[in-house]
Formats: structure tokens, sequence, C-alpha cells
């Protein structure tokens, strides 16, 4: 590990300096704060160790500063003239812990073992943050992926109601979720509720919420998806598969902006864009009175058509080298490539599930094929799965 030694007097920074060699560790030394502060601006440590008082600097405002200016190292204090007063002060304005001089060999190490494995947790946490909120892009060259990123570029920013319809797979979902990245609401909640998968006597509790006691497995009060995705974007999946009950509270909801939890009468104010997506024919579905007319209204300000794959077989080559791409780089396999002519083979499928299912068979491909995926590869292990 790299650390930084930030201590004015030279007795103090060599017995450190010995200490964490001697541990296998590279250190750095500084004189006082204002060149320890360049040095932690400039470097990466894992972990940093600053006496209180210095000239030019002190540890305090070292602390400040290094905070300031984003160093992200853990920060053990050191000082022979501490108090508890001190320790809290330093704990306070970020540092990891307090050591007071003279130095103890363990707790030297026991503390640094400590912050290096927090500091590690904290990395670790933020990779998968950024794994996990990772947009997957909107991949292909066809007129109609085209038009689309053209809708989403114009209609994003405005606080339109969106409709998106589209067979299962083609990528409904991913469009809502750029129509709220491209938004003005990108810093708020985006919350998705699959309507098909949530059972009719629960879909109200679920969107609304509900009062303790409202029913009896209501053991508590509980925030519907509305009010969580307050000041955001809340995502109705599958909107042609909701109860019609449920369908008039989320008419009064966009009608009002108002809502009441289930086993309440109270009215709570929220301020939500709603964007819908259907795999049905909803027309259809108002004329044979499964689907309010009036909220088909309100929800379809905007209608954004996601086509079916076959209907763009040109964007199959990006998608899938796009696929390729991805699925080594998450599950750790060296890089791969496919032929032309196992591409145009891909390009014979009718691709009944869409997007979703050439991703599947891109990673069966991937998983069951050498290091060029070639046409045989395709007809031997993606055919099977047509009809």
């Amino acid at each position: 590990m790299k650390i930084l030694i930030i201590d004015d007097e030279k007795s103090i920074r060599n017995t450190l300096k010995e200490i964490l060699e001697f541990e296998g560790h590279e250190i750095i030394l500084a004189n006082d704060g204002l060149e320890g502060l360049n040095a932690a601006i400039s470097t990466n440590f894992d972990a940093i160790f600053s006496d209180i008082k210095m000239p030019n600097m002190d540890g305090l405002e070292f602390l400040d500063k290094a905070f300031e200016a984003g160093v992200e190292s853990p920060v053990i204090m050191i000082s022979g003239h501490g108090s508890i007063d001190t320790a809290v002060e330093c704990i306070k304005k970020g540092a990891f812990d307090f050591i007071q001089k003279p130095l103890d060999l363990n707790r030297i190490l026991i503390t640094l073992k400590n912050a290096t494995e927090k500091s590690d947790l904290v990395r670790e946490t933020k990779n998968l943050k950024k794994r996990v909120a990772k947009i997957q892009e909107i991949v292909g060259v066809s007129p109609a992926i085209t038009k689309i990123k053209n809708m989403i570029d114009r209609v994003a920013p405005t606080e339109a109601r969106v409709l998106i319809t589209g067979s299962n797979g083609t990528g409904k979902e991913l469009v809502a979720r750029w129509l709220h990245e491209k938004s003005g609401r990108n810093n708020m909640p985006f919350v998705e509720v699959n309507c098909a998968a949530i059972p009719g006597e629960l879909i109200e509790s679920e969107l609304f919420g509900h009062e303790k006691g409202a029913f009896t497995s209501a053991i508590k009060q509980h925030k519907g998806k509305f009010e969580q995705a307050d000041g955001g974007t809340l995502f109705l999946d599958e909107i042609g598969d909701m109860s019609l009950a449920a369908q008039a509270k989320v008419l009064r909801v966009l009608q009002e902006n108002k809502l009441s939890r289930v086993g309440s009468d109270k009215d709570i104010n929220v301020k939500v864009r709603v964007i819908a997506a259907t795999n049905k024919d909803l027309q259809e579905e108002i004329r044979k009175g499964t689907f309010r007319e009036d909220l088909y209204h309100r929800i379809s300000v905007i209608i954004i058509h996601v086509p079916p794959l076959c209907e763009r077989v040109e964007d199959i080559p990006i998608l899938t080298r796009y696929f390729i791409d991805q699925i080594c780089e998450e599950s750790g396999m060296p890089p791969r490539k496919i032929d032309d002519d196992a591409l145009e083979e891909l390009k014979k499928y009718k691709w009944t599930g869409n997007v979703r299912e050439l991703r599947n068979v891109t990673e069966r491909l991937l998983i069951l094929s050498n290091n060029v995926i070639t046409k045989e590869d395709v007809i031997n292990y993606a055919r099977p799965v047509f009809k």
C-alpha cells in the first residue's frame, strides 16, 4: 500500500516510516500540512497519517482542504497534545481515527488495517453503484431506432406523459429510462412497476400505499410507488394489465396530483411524471371495456412505438457486437469476435423474443464457441431455439 505521513517532527516521521516499511508499505513523507495537501491531491494514497499541530497548515485545516479537494483516502490523525474534544472534532471533520502520541505499534497497525478495509469497501460499493446505475445504450442505426432517439431528445425535457408500445423484449423499459435520464428529473427517483406481475388485489396498495391496519397483512404503514417516485418518474410497465379499479385511482392522481393511501381519506400531494408501456392494443382493450378511454388519453400525449427486431434486421450486426463486448466485460471473458457470415445467418431468424432473445443467443454463442463465432456456430447453437 502507498501511505502518506505528514508530521513536522522528523523523529516521528522516520519512526512511522520504519514501522510501515517493515510491513511492506510504500511511504511518502511530508513536513507540514501544506506539503501534505499537495501530495494528497496529486497522488492516490491508500491511507494518510497526519499530525495536528504543524506550521504553515495544521492537521485540522489539512482535513478540511483535503476533503474539499476530493481526496478520498482515509486520514488517521496523530497528536501528542490530544484531548477528547480534539479527537471528536477530528472525527466530525471526516478523519477515520485519532491516535495519541507516544505511538503504539499495535494500535497503528490495527487502525491502518481497519482504515484500508473500509476504504476498499467504499471503493467496491462505488464501483457496484456505477455498474448498477449505468444505463444501456439504445443501439441501432435503422430509421426506426434513429426516429426513437430523436423523439427521446425532443420529448424528455418536457413534462409530457409518454406511452411506449411494442412487443415483449423490444426495449420499452430502456426507452423509458432514457426519457428519465435526459429529463430535468434525472437526479430524482426512477421507479418501475410491472403491472402484470402484481396480483389484482395488491396493485392499489403497491401503487398508492396503505396505512397500518388497512387490511389483515398491513402491519405497518407503507408508501406506494407514486410517493416513492415523487419529484421523479414513475414507469408503469404493462399498464394494459391493470384493473379498472386501479385505473380509476391512477386517473385521479394524473388529474389532481393527489392520492390517498388504502385505509385513509387523507390526500397526499405528489408530483410525478408518468411514463407507461404496453404490449397490448389499448384501443382494442377500450372497445372490449377492459381499459378506460379517459386514462388512455391522459397517458398518451406522446406515443413512441418500438418495432420488433424482425422489422429492423439491419440493427442485428451492431447489436450482436455490442452484446459480445458487454457480456465479455461483465463476465471477465477475453474479447471475442464474430465473422460476417455468422451475422448474416443471425439476420435470417424471426427473433420472436426480440432484442432480449438476441442477447441470450449471443451469450450462448460466446459460451459454446471458440475465439471467433462462425456461421457453423450459429447454425449449431442458435437455430435449435427457433421453430
